[in-house]
């Protein structure tokens, strides 16, 4: 995926909008019974919640179970998945076959050399992908783009920007996500003079925002309790997370920041070692079918990432963005070299 670039709505096709998913601590492996299962067990690493219930409910028990797979949930964060593909890199077969990550850390485990790069040729779904977000080690699940949520209760212009957060009349009702430290530090940096190669300037506006009373949560779903309790007003957020809170009725709205709205992908890589590389094949086609690629969308807010797909008009209105929108792709570089620092700045200062 290119970085550090602007990508135009229209160069997605039915490509429309994305956005961030829930961590949860880690959890036992759940398994997905099948009444058959003669191919063996495909073991996948998520992130467990919804996202893992209607890949459950739209890929393994209608798509994969058939071709006589089982699927095996590994559930925790991404980063506990990007460290067990490390500490297991040197093992002739890994614990996992399939892992759930952020484009910027697919491209991380791809400079670590734990995933392979994959077959084009045993994924025929794949030619489905628009070009701008095809790599040749990972298959782009769902997307959304970054934006800004509000109350209108008590925001009653629509945010235009990322630096409205710093509006005095907002002090104390601002939140931030802790597992967002990434973004939120990115975002941050886009107001001040940084942007998607330099975080640095970040750093300093969120040390402002803290010193007017910025909230943090542990999580997605912490912040959507303390939207609906009007204890927060205003969020940096995935859109699609944001729909998820309306069809909740949380009372939010999404504005686009001017500074450009920033992809999220989530994406599925093999490991390298992997057990069961045939079964992880069958997995990632059956991820790029119409069929759950439309559910996601449906009941999840995210777009879908192949070009195959038609949204109702009312949908598509509502998880989109306008034609004229410009995407734009995170330096996963830069991340993969300045991830740990960012995080440490982020627990020992920013958190402090």
């Amino acid at each position: 995926m290119a970085t550090g670039r602007g990508i135009t709505r229209r160069a997605f096709g039915t490509a429309a909008a994305l956005g961030g998913l829930a961590a949860t601590g880690a959890l036992p492996l759940l398994r997905v019974p099948t009444a058959r299962a003669a191919g063996g067990q495909v073991v996948v690493g998520t992130w467990g919640g919804d996202y893992q219930n209607l890949m459950d409910k739209f890929i393994a028990q209608p798509l994969v179970a058939p071709k006589g797979y089982e699927v095996v949930w590994d559930t925790g964060n991404d980063s506990a998945r990007k460290t067990k593909l490390m500490a297991e890199k040197r093992l002739p077969r890994g614990t996992m076959d399939l892992v759930a990550l952020t484009a910027s850390g697919s491209y991380e485990m791809w400079t670590q050399g734990t995933i392979e790069e994959l077959d084009e040729s045993k994924i025929p779904n794949m030619r489905n992908i628009p070009p701008e977000m095809k790599t040749k080690y990972s298959i782009p699940h769902i997307f959304t783009g970054r934006v800004i949520v509000y109350n209108p209760k008590f925001v009653k212009e629509a945010p235009t920007s990322y630096a409205d957060l710093w509006n005095p009349a907002y002090a104390g009702k601002v939140g931030v996500i802790d597992i967002q430290y990434q973004t939120t530090i990115e975002s941050a940096a886009m107001t001040a003079g940084g942007g998607l190669d330099d975080y640095e300037p970040g750093k300093q506006k969120l040390l402002d925002l803290k010193k007017q009373g910025v909230k943090i949560f542990p999580t997605n779903e912490a912040m959507a309790q303390a939207l609906k309790t009007e204890d927060v007003w205003l969020c940096i957020m995935w859109k699609a997370r944001a729909v998820q809170w309306q069809n909740a009725g949380i009372p939010v709205e999404a504005a686009n920041p001017k500074e450009g709205i920033v992809l999220y992908v989530s994406e599925l890589v093999v490991a390298k070692n992997a057990r069961n590389k045939p079964g992880s094949y069958a997995y990632l086609d059956a991820l790029l079918d119409p069929s759950p690629q439309l559910e996601f969308a449906k009941n999840f807010g995210y777009n879908p990432t192949v070009s195959n797909v038609t949204l109702p008009e009312e949908l598509k209105a509502r998880i989109g963005f306008p034609p004229q929108v410009k995407f734009l792709t995170q330096n996963q570089e830069y991340l993969a070299k300045n991830d740990a620092q960012l995080k440490e700045w982020w627990d020992k200062v920013f958190k402090a």
